[in-house]
């Protein structure tokens, strides 16, 4: 293998933004249909699909930043997340809705937006230089051929 890939094309850079957005859209929509989930331990309403939804926010966004290797792809998926929350927080045709006001919808819709800036602006991390070993002259006198 060559330390080096050849750089990608503008097609696939394009067809890789677009599939970040639909991943996001399609892990937005599950998300948001989820985030009222929640579980009575003891008279303590724990929100368990809220913090699901959040946590695999950030594991999506994260994974795609690492995996595509920069910033791009996780804003593209970002920006499907924000979209199909935003969509789904309005009204339908009967009037019901999915993110129902209170404490539970407002976290869901401003969360997902608030974790996507974060790690979209988390500085990258320099690369780490591996230490170039110098070459050994092999000498008559090796210590394997003294024994």
């Amino acid at each position: 293998m060559t330390e080096h890939a050849a750089p990608a094309s503008t097609w696939s850079r394009v067809g890789g933004l677009l599939l970040a957005a639909l991943i996001g859209l399609v892990y937005g929509a599950v998300a948001t249909i989820g985030h009222r989930q929640s579980l009575e331990l003891g008279g303590v309403v724990v929100p368990w699909g809220l913090v699901a939804g959040l946590l695999g926010v950030a594991a999506l966004l994260l994974g795609i930043r690492l995996v595509a290797g920069g910033r791009w792809a996780a804003a593209a998926a970002g920006v499907g997340i924000i979209a199909i929350v935003a969509l789904l927080s309005l009204p339908g045709p009967g009037g019901s809705v999915l993110i129902a006001s209170g404490l539970v919808g407002t976290v869901w819709s401003v969360g997902p937006a608030l974790i996507a800036v974060l790690i979209i602006a988390w500085p990258s991390l320099p690369q780490r230089r591996r230490p170039q070993l110098a070459a050994v002259p092999a000498s008559s006198g090796d210590a394997a051929t003294a024994l």
